[in-house]
């Protein structure tokens, strides 16, 4: 009898462990390229296989926190939040208008920054004109995250990345996660990971290449701290181990003296 009981269970187990294999990933079948990849789209969306489009905004995240408990299974909800999505995207092309004529004219690059970044606030803002309660919603999120129901200031983007052009480039960047719950990451795939190669200050030179193509290490580096101090972002730390690795063997240990290709 007891060998019997064995038998039986080793044979539910392993029965379980091929369901368990065989259970497909949802979501990832929706793109050709995989949000959960993303790690800033990941951190603010849930693979969700009952939503139109695989992916519903996570509980947890910091921007989309507020929008999780809607309903992401309804088809007719969904797309009304894709066409509001669909127009702020389309007006933000209004933005690379703004850095030409500036450029044109003469503006420095910080007077460049302070005018976009408040413009894509304000860009953000009015692509919820018929929507008051996503709206307040969007203004409560802004006030607890920056103090100001508007989004984020120019001021406090350069406190936080310490260059005009990183802040001028944020400006650009959109929101991977909304758009994976909207069915529209492939189609703005490129502009996550824009860079400042298009908004070029007025003597031609990339945003990107105001800071040296090559950086020295120096006592006390981190791979972390060059990509925040050089990248605007400590988690770009891997791009520079991926573009190196010809001479870092351990991105925990770098030494003083490398030169790095920071693109």
């Amino acid at each position: 009898m007891i060998r019997i009981n064995k038998k039986i269970t080793i044979t539910l187990f392993i029965a379980m462990l091929m369901l368990v294999n065989s259970v497909p990933v949802f979501g990832a079948e929706k793109y050709v390229h995989n949000p959960m990849e993303n790690p800033k789209a990941a951190a603010d969306i849930v693979v969700n296989p009952n939503a139109v489009y695989g992916y519903s905004p996570s509980p947890y995240s910091e921007r989309l926190k507020e929008y999780a408990d809607y309903d992401w299974s309804d088809p007719v909800f969904v797309e009304e939040m894709r066409k509001q999505r669909k127009e702020y995207h389309d007006s933000i092309k209004e933005l690379y208008g703004m850095i030409t004529a500036m450029k044109t004219a003469g503006a420095d690059i910080k007077d460049i920054a302070i005018a976009v970044s408040t413009r894509r606030n304000e860009i953000r803002l009015e692509s919820y004109k018929n929507d008051p309660v996503g709206l307040a919603k969007v203004k409560k999120s802004n006030l607890e995250k920056y103090g100001n129901e508007n989004g984020g200031t120019p001021e406090y983007y350069y406190k936080k990345y310490g260059s005009w052009e990183t802040v001028a480039e944020k400006a650009l960047s959109t929101n991977a996660g909304a758009d994976a719950c909207l069915g529209m990451y492939d189609e703005y795939y490129d502009t996550y990971f824009i860079t400042a190669s298009s908004t070029q200050t007025s003597d031609n030179q990339s945003m990107v290449k105001a800071e040296a193509d090559v950086y020295t290490v120096v006592s006390g580096d981190t791979l972390s701290s060059i990509a925040r101090n050089k990248l605007g972002d400590s988690n770009k730390w891997i791009l520079i181990f991926n573009l190196n690795k010809d001479v870092i063997k351990n991105p925990n240990l770098i030494i003083p003296g490398q030169s790095l290709k920071l693109q």
